[in-house]
């Protein structure tokens, strides 16, 4: 009787061990249960088989939940017949990693367009999954100008080509330059057909110069020169505006075989010197800052765009011989108009007539 037992015992192991799968294998599995770490998985073995999340996916944002469900069967690839916990290791994608590089060989030759993930910048480009293969798109293939700051491409799915690919050494490398031309090539075009001279648009600006600033209107960027910023007195483009502000801009020319477009800020206000005589009047005070000083006299600017001369012989009642020697510039000061031409946009104005009014000497100053 212990002998039929011993033996009943012995096969019954020897069936066991034969049900055990062999590491290395490919075996049919049903999904149990999904957690957001780990799919478990029965392999029809007395221990179920665990899927760790890297062992599902090469992508560390790969979404386990919503890619799994429960009764799910799949192919699975035997690791280990013990976690550490006594369940049997697995991973899928091992069995998936040899097929996608097959895949992505065919794809290379026939000069295919595929779509990659991109999960992280690095130094010199992206990495960029396809399936369960971990690529680089360098930064010098992203655009066929230089992308600087790369972050914003994190998350995204980018089309791209392969130009290099070595199943052995695990390397795989992709370019979007090719389809970053085209839409930028696209955006063009829907851009020149819905410009217009006169619209005023919102812009960013990319790039300042000396001679103005380089603003992205929607896909095309467009000058505002120095002369466009103010009706005022021309300053750097870095005294009124800088890299990365969000601005009106109105559109006053735009050329389409050049790919030019100029833009004003200036002109979303109204000219002052159209206005000039609701706001000043001849004999009127008024307060006005240095500008400009010269051996003949010293200009004051009583708003951005308007500015009138003080003759040298009207700084004081004294005798000025520089008007350096008592003014400086953007020194704050009263003034009397003695006179405006609107017509030539010159305004003649006193300092020493502002407490008194004195005759007007210009005719034999000029």
């Amino acid at each position: 009787m212990e002998n039929h037992s011993s033996m009943a015992e012995m096969m019954e192991q020897i069936e066991e061990s034969l049900r055990i799968p062999r590491r290395g294998s490919v075996v049919k599995g049903s999904i149990i249960q999904v957690n957001p770490d780990v799919v478990i998985v029965n392999i029809g073995y007395k221990s179920d088989g665990v899927i760790p999340r890297n062992e599902v996916s090469a992508d560390p944002n790969f979404d386990i939940e919503n890619n799994f469900k429960v009764g799910q069967e799949l192919d699975v690839f035997i690791v280990n017949h013990d976690n550490g916990e006594g369940n049997v290791l697995l991973s899928l994608r091992k069995v998936n990693v040899d097929k996608d590089w097959e895949e992505l060989e065919k794809l290379h030759e026939e000069d295919a367009e595929i779509s990659v993930k991109i999960t992280d910048a690095v130094n010199g480009g992206l990495i960029a999954f396809f399936k369960e293969i971990r690529g680089f798109v360098p930064a010098s293939q992203l655009s066929d100008r230089f992308v600087k700051n790369l972050k914003p491409f994190v998350g995204q799915e980018l089309k791209v080509k392969v130009i290099e690919i070595n199943k052995q050494k695990r390397r795989a490398v992709f370019s979007h330059k090719e389809f970053a031309v085209r839409e930028k090539e696209a955006a063009r075009e829907q851009f020149w057909g819905t410009i217009e001279i006169g619209n005023v648009v919102k812009g960013e600006v990319k790039r300042i110069t000396n001679f103005g600033a380089f603003v992205d209107i929607g896909g095309m960027d467009g000058l505002v020169h120095v002369t466009e910023m103010s009706w005022g007195r021309i300053k750097p483009a870095s005294e009124f505006v800088k890299v990365g502000d969000i601005i009106d801009v109105k559109i006053i020319d735009a050329n389409k075989e050049e790919n030019k477009i100029s833009l004003s800020i200036k002109q979303l206000t109204e000219e002052p010197w159209a206005t000039f005589g609701d706001k000043y009047e001849v004999d009127g005070v008024y307060e006005g800052k240095i500008v400009n000083l010269t051996d003949f006299g010293a200009f004051v600017e009583l708003e951005p765009g308007i500015e009138g001369l003080v003759h040298v012989s009207h700084i004081a009642r004294e005798h000025v011989e520089k008007p350096s020697d008592v003014l400086k510039i953007n020194q704050v000061v009263e003034v009397r108009i003695l006179e405006y031409i609107s017509e030539e946009k010159k305004v003649k104005l006193s300092m020493k007539a502002v407490n008194e009014p004195v005759q007007n000497e210009f005719e034999d100053e000029e």
